[in-house]
This record gives structure tokens, sequence and C-alpha cells, in this order.
């Protein structure tokens, strides 16, 4: 069984933009921004995007080997964290009391990412 996540979002070329060119997903042959729905993946992660109204907001998690490396990659491609105080979690990765170490990244239309990792 694979779950794959369908985010809204507003501007479908600014969300293929955020995903491909920060987050380091590809586009799914045939498929192109100027599209309603756009099928993303990356190695095994699989998500897609649409502006179809009535889509909701939500938050997903995204699990990988190591969030610093994954942050650090992020970091390289020109993302800058948002200044939110009220968020540690969302200006870098913090080890949360459950045990896994976790960041959050807010996209362009409100949907979070919760990228996590566990000690090995």
């Amino acid at each position: 069984m694979k779950f794959v996540p369908l985010l809204h979002c507003r501007d479908m070329r600014e969300a293929v933009d955020f995903y491909t060119r920060v987050l380091g997903f590809e586009i799914y042959e045939g498929d192109t921004p100027e599209d309603v729905v756009v099928d993303l993946h990356r190695g095994g992660a699989v998500l897609q995007l649409s502006t179809i109204d009535g889509t909701p907001e939500i938050s997903v998690n995204v699990i990988v080997d190591d969030v610093d490396t994954v942050w650090a990659e992020l970091l390289s491609r020109g993302f800058l964290p948002p200044d939110r105080p009220e968020s540690p979690v969302h200006r870098g990765p913090l080890d949360q009391t459950w045990g896994s170490r976790e960041f959050y990244i807010d996209d362009p239309d409100g949907n979070t990412l919760r990228f996590r990792s566990w000690p090995k």
C-alpha cells in the first residue's frame, strides 16, 4: 500500500516551481504546470498538486533518512526559513520529545510538509 497526498494550490506554476526547484521533485512525463492536477516524484515519494476548488490544505509527514542532510540541501537550493518565533520547528531541525528529529516547511499554499527522521 502506498499513500499519495493530494495538495491544494492556488497557482500551479508557483507550486510546481517550489516543489521542483526548492524540494527537488520532478514532474511526471506528460504533466505540465498548465494542468489542473500535476503528479510529482522524488525517489519513492509521490504527490499530486491540484488547483481544483475544494481541495483542502493538509499536512504531510515526509519520512527521510537524515533530516539534517535534507535541511542543508534545501538551504543550498535557496530556501529561506521563515521568522516564526511561535514555531521553532519551522526554523530548522529540532529533536522532538517523542524521539524523532523534524522540521516543517509550508508551501506557497499553506500545506505543511513535516520532514522527520529517527535516530539510528
